[in-house]
């Protein structure tokens, strides 16, 4: 049997290199090996830190008899969801509309083009509370094809059919409903499309946020009920509604859901960061799995958090998660990790949770009987096996910030000594372009150079490694690499537009123009290959979409996921650009990509909460700053330090040498005849390139922005 899944760059799919499943990679290899065959297509998708995806490997796949029905009857393929989110999202809107749910593990038998008619996600071993076992599904399945081959390949023509528009979020968000975008007679709908009126986008964003109250959960903080999910682009809306209008309810519930994940047990207390999301309300018991997206994106909205309140608990989390980031998923190429297992050795949150005892044998009895109490750990526990979850319910006391400091790095010192859970190594894209945009920022606003250097680093990885020139010129991205070594999935719009935002953010706090240039080279290519009829975007580049994928798939997407919808934040990162250079064609194009995701924002404000936020950047211009002076010149560096903590939202940044600005053909707009005044550094803050007096004052500046 060939093992062909052994030189993936997908460690999920090299897990799975032992099985005595014959397993293929997708691509038209094992399409045609089922035309020969006239045999179904088993698809099975997940990901390496997927507990569930780890149980029905070990009781199906790595089952001899189990695995000889399988190679009998399908030609079996491996789908890793991170490397092909677009094939995963299209088996998902299929599985939801034939099941009414999903998840991960996904099962999915197709016909031998790739069409699906039967659906589901983790089936059990033997049958389990009238759900057949997976035995008796390949059973079933196999004898249909066999016999009732018509009726398979209608059913699947009749499920094509129904999931062609209707393709939507799977983890948790509230659906979007294709019916609602542009429908004649709504208000809000008709108020945002064609174009942007700004009255328009103001009043939607008070329809959404009274919407959006209503889902609150005032005692718990976050929004619905278990499980819950770290809304993070939703909390960047309400963090810039608040710097824009003095919005105290956006926030109040904004602050408290931040406050309640940072001392939940979905955040690691020991060494930072969060885990995928809580299973229960009160932010408790997390999933411990730790993802890149997760992680760079609260990263990016807690210093904003910061950055607005001054909160010790937002720096405190700002600077565990950054931490977490640099220890546990750099990769020795500089880029960052995809994942960390909920697992260990098959056991899930082993390495995270702590009883008394082991407290009191890391730190002694006084200091582990204080542990004990900060941080939630009881005699009868509150997960597994009397083992508790750490949480931080309230302190530690200021008084008591060195003791606790040490108590920690003493746990995580122990912690690491433990059997540690599976990291899933390759490097993706687009959460890479997240966790460049929020070191960037975060370094910048904190002070710390460290951090903007892992940025730095991640950026050149993703020049180097996963860039090249198409054969039309223009810039093209690979989503994946391991080790160096660039996969052969293409990058789709979500890589795009956030490596094109990371980048922007990059160049503009270290005035690297390279940078700037790099991502608008990017951008060049979302315009020119991911336009959508209309004025949306496609989730993947005219030329490269899996003909499977597009029968599959219907019109643009607009909700958000984990990090934000891949449309919404084109739309930011074009309206950046524009800020930079004064395109009037980035501003249009930017705020076309808008009305959709806007027009339901009044009814389902949790789904959309990015393009909510870049909203806000539209109604705030939005500030443009332009810092000019010698790169050493105090000055300067004094009034980039105070343009990147000012609040104003999605302020653009952009600094430079007066003289090597005006000898390069490439300089931003923005940075163009903009002389010293009185021979010192100053900034001048501008909307729609319409600039106010500069100024050399960072005290004025900081007046200006507020």
């Amino acid at each position: 049997m060939a093992d062909r899944l052994a030189r993936s760059t997908s460690p999920y799919l090299r897990q799975h290199a032992g099985n005595p499943v014959d397993w293929w990679e997708w691509g038209p290899d094992a399409l045609a090996e089922a035309r020969r065959r006239d045999v179904p297509l088993l698809v099975s998708i997940g990901y390496a830190s997927c507990h569930w995806c780890h149980v029905m490997a070990h009781e199906s796949f790595e089952d001899p008899e189990v695995a000889a029905v399988m190679n009998r009857g399908f030609v079996n393929v491996k789908v890793d969801r991170e490397e092909r989110p677009d094939l995963d999202a299209a088996y998902m809107a299929a599985t939801q509309a034939m099941t009414g749910q999903g998840g991960w593990p996904m099962t999915v038998f197709a016909t031998p083009d790739g069409d699906p008619f039967f659906c589901g996600t983790y089936f059990p071993p033997v049958p389990v509370a009238g759900r057949p076992s997976f035995r008796q599904v390949l059973d079933a399945l196999s004898r249909t094809w066999r016999e009732r081959r018509d009726e398979v390949r209608a059913g699947a023509a009749e499920l094509l059919a129904a999931v062609g528009g209707a393709a939507g979020p799977a983890d948790g968000s509230p659906p979007r409903d294709p019916g609602e975008a542009g429908r004649p007679g709504d208000p809000a709908a008709d108020a945002v499309s064609p174009a942007l009126d700004l009255a328009a986008v103001v009043r939607v964003g008070d329809l959404a946020l009274t919407a959006l109250a209503d889902a609150y959960d005032a005692e718990h903080g976050g929004f619905g009920g278990a499980p819950k999910f770290p809304p993070s682009p939703l909390l960047e809306w309400l963090l810039r509604r608040a710097a824009r209008t003095g919005d105290e309810r956006a926030l109040a519930m904004a602050g408290a859901t931040l406050t309640a994940m940072a001392r939940g047990g979905m955040a690691d207390q020991v060494g930072g960061g969060f885990a995928r999301y809580s299973v229960d309300a009160t932010w408790t018991v997390p999933h411990f799995e730790k993802m890149l997206e997760d992680n760079a994106m609260l990263l990016r909205v807690y210093t904003h958090w910061w950055r607005l309140t001054g909160s010790d608990l937002a720096r405190r989390v700002v600077e565990g998660t950054a931490e977490h980031l640099l220890r546990d998923l750099r990769t020795p190429e500089g880029g960052f990790a995809s994942s960390l297992d909920a697992d260990t050795a098959g056991v899930e949150g082993a390495t995270y949770v702590w009883t008394p005892a082991e407290l009191t044998a890391v730190l002694g009895p006084e200091d582990g009987a204080w542990a004990a109490d900060v941080l939630g750990v009881t005699p009868e526990g509150t997960f597994e096996a009397g083992a508790s979850v750490l949480t931080l319910r309230s302190g530690p006391d200021p008084r008591e910030e060195v003791r606790f400091e040490r108590v920690r790095r003493a746990l995580l010192r122990a912690r690491a000594a433990r059997p540690q859970p599976h990291r899933d190594d390759k490097v993706v894209a687009a959460w890479n372009g997240l966790a460049v945009a929020a070191l960037a920022e975060a370094g910048a606003v904190l002070g710390r150079r460290e951090w903007v250097a892992a940025a730095h680093d991640a950026a050149e990885l993703l020049h180097r490694v996963h860039t090249l020139r198409g054969g039309d010129g223009l810039t093209r991205l690979a989503r994946t690499s391991r080790d160096g070594a660039v996969g052969t999935a293409p990058g789709v719009l979500a890589d795009y537009a956030a490596v094109a935002e990371g980048w922007l953010v990059l160049g503009g706090v270290t005035g690297d123009g390279r940078w700037t240039a790099r991502g608008s080279a990017l951008l060049d290519t979302v315009l020119a290959r991911f336009r959508a009829p209309g004025h949306g975007f496609r989730a993947t580049a005219d030329d490269q979409t899996d003909p499977v994928v597009g029968r599959l798939t219907g019109g643009p997407d607009v909700a958000d996921g984990p990090s934000p919808n891949a449309g919404a934040a084109a739309a930011g990162a074009l309206l950046t650009r524009a800020a930079l250079t004064g395109s009037a064609t980035d501003r249009q194009v930017a705020e076309l990509a808008l009305a959709d995701p806007l027009s339901i924002a009044h009814r389902h404000p949790r789904a959309v909460g990015w393009a909510l936020a870049v909203a806000e950047a539209v109604l705030d211009g939005p500030r443009e700053v332009a810092v000019v002076g010698r790169a050493d010149d105090p000055g300067r560096v004094a009034l980039v330090r105070t343009a990147v903590r000012a609040t104003a939202p999605g302020l653009v940044l952009a600094q430079g040498d007066p003289d090597e600005v005006a000898g390069s053909a490439d300089a931003v707009g923005l940075l163009r005849d903009r002389p010293l005044v009185g021979g010192r550094a100053a900034a001048y803050v501008c909307r729609g390139f319409v600039c106010d007096r500069p100024t050399t004052d960072p005290a004025e500046l900081r007046a200006s922005l507020a």
